[in-house]
């Protein structure tokens, strides 16, 4: 699942879930904050790479989400 949207970028590391939904603990260190249209209940806490972009430093708007 992938979008021709320009600002679009590929993010990977580990698919953690919290309280108040998913979590992308990304390989460069960071965290992001997931939105998601559909629930990757199958990835979490497996290697991910999430294509989407990045809004307000910390939350990431994912169009796709894959087993890396």
């Amino acid at each position: 699942m992938g979008t021709d949207d320009p600002d679009d970028r590929e993010y990977s590391g580990l698919l953690q879930r919290d309280a108040a939904g998913f979590l992308l603990q990304s390989e460069d260190g960071r965290r992001y904050r997931l939105e998601l249209l559909r629930t990757p209940i199958d990835e979490v806490e497996k290697r991910v790479v999430v294509t989407g972009r990045v809004r307000d430093g910390r939350v990431l708007e994912a169009d796709g989400v894959r087993l890396a």
